[in-house]
């Protein structure tokens, strides 16, 4: 006998390559990915009992492959389909290949199965929603519920998702090398997204979502994997963690966000923490440099600060001056107030946020106010700093996140005033 959790993380694992080899060989998203569900239940039904096979990644893709021909053998359109079957090599080809072909088994098709879930045809939201169905395995009712929206709603955005790729005739293969690393790039920022997603949820009651965050984490441990050598990859996974250690100091025992420099930096995961640094620091001396590393480099920092004091401030604000030259854009520009406030003083961060008043992308952005406003509290303007706060809570989406910064604004009311 199996263990069931073991089974459950073994069958996450596996998923997605089982249904990259059928996508592979024999086209179809929507049939692939119906005859990998049912492998993976019966997968999940037999394993713990009769134990896990030597090949499971042969067996699951074996099963699924027999489940996909027997449909299609039984379908009302068999005729028609006679040729298409005639030219199909037997599924068990797909354990034992032909002479001078790679062994499935052997073969991990993630990488291209996330390329094609991120294809620029796709909208960005169908992106995601894609890639957690068929790469990260959560259930539509799973997806639905994180982004809250109900399961009717995503199930259709996700079949829309299936319809482009099959309309637009997207290839299950590596993109042309030209393309590869922007494809790359959307690859991770699907990825981070979902991270970001998990980490501070956009809206709804809480402020985590940590099957999200863990996804994103498992997902690009698999791209690390498969792309040891890419600096970004390398620095996408270090920030994923560094960032994530801090969760668990992230809110208070009713659920209330505790910002960063108020945390109980011993509820750290230390852990995580030194995983993300050595990963870090590899990928820095190995790799040219991009923002996810930049980006890792500064929870680095943080993390590496025992006491919200001790924050090497000239430090992050270095790092974000060269952030803004790599991948310039709003909120790089906005965390950069933050740390210039820091180092030079709050008027210096006002500044230069200053300079971002036009622009569309932050106009309604609950934190563009919540940065004004925590820097015109350093100046001692607090009646403009909690206009800024009770702006700032009415534009986010996100209660806890509502919750504290109401809470911001009413300790700068002055006496008298309702709160």
């Amino acid at each position: 006998m199996a263990d069931d959790a073991r089974v459950e993380d073994l069958l996450r694992e596996l998923a997605p390559r089982a249904l990259g080899a059928l996508i592979r060989r024999y086209g179809h998203f929507d049939a692939c990915e119906d005859a990998v569900q049912e492998a993976l239940l019966a997968a999940s039904v037999q394993w713990p009992q009769e134990g896990v096979p030597a090949n499971p990644h042969g067996w699951l893709t074996t099963v699924a492959a027999r489940r996909l021909i027997d449909q299609w053998r039984s379908d009302e359109a068999r005729r028609r389909r006679e040729a298409t079957m005639a030219s199909l090599a037997p599924y068990d080809a797909l354990v034992a290949p032909g002479p001078g072909e790679e062994r499935t088994a052997e073969r991990d098709d993630t990488l291209t199965l996330l390329f094609m879930c991120c294809h620029p045809a796709l909208t960005a939201p169908s992106q995601v929603s894609l890639t957690l169905r068929a790469v990260g395995g959560l259930t539509t009712a799973e997806i639905a519920a994180a982004f809250l929206v109900p399961e009717t709603t995503m199930a259709q955005r996700i079949s829309r998702a299936k319809q482009r790729i099959k309309t637009t005739g997207i290839p299950f293969a590596p993109p042309p090398e030209p393309e590869r690393d922007d494809r790359l790039r959307v690859v991770l920022h699907v990825l981070y997204l979902i991270f970001n997603e998990g980490y501070t949820t956009t809206s709804g009651p809480d402020l985590h979502r940590p099957e999200l965050s863990a996804e994103a984490i498992r997902l690009v441990r698999a791209v690390h994997r498969l792309l040891p050598e890419d600096g970004e990859v390398a620095g996408l996974l270090a920030l994923m963690l560094l960032t994530d250690a801090r969760r668990a100091a992230r809110t208070g025992p009713d659920g209330a966000l505790v910002p960063l420099a108020e945390q109980d930096r011993d509820r750290w995961d230390r852990e995580q923490i030194r995983e993300g640094v050595e990963l870090l620091t590899r990928t820095l001396s190995a790799a040219p440099l991009g923002p996810y590393q930049l980006q890792a480099a500064v929870a680095a920092v943080h993390a590496e600060a025992t006491r919200a004091e001790d924050t090497d401030w000239p430090q992050i604000a270095a790092l974000y001056e060269l952030l803004g030259r790599v991948s310039p854009n709003p909120m790089v520009t906005l965390n950069h107030a933050v740390a210039a406030g820091m180092v030079r003083g709050p008027s210096a961060g006002l500044e230069m946020l200053a300079a971002l008043e036009g622009d569309d992308r932050l106009a309604r952005h609950h934190r563009f106010d919540a940065v004004r406003g925590h820097l015109l509290e350093m100046t001692g303007d607090h009646e403009a700093a909690r206009e800024c706060y009770l702006r700032a809570a009415r534009r986010t989406t996100s209660l806890p996140e509502r919750r504290y910064l109401e809470s911001r604004a009413a300790r700068l009311a002055p006496e008298g005033r309702p709160r």
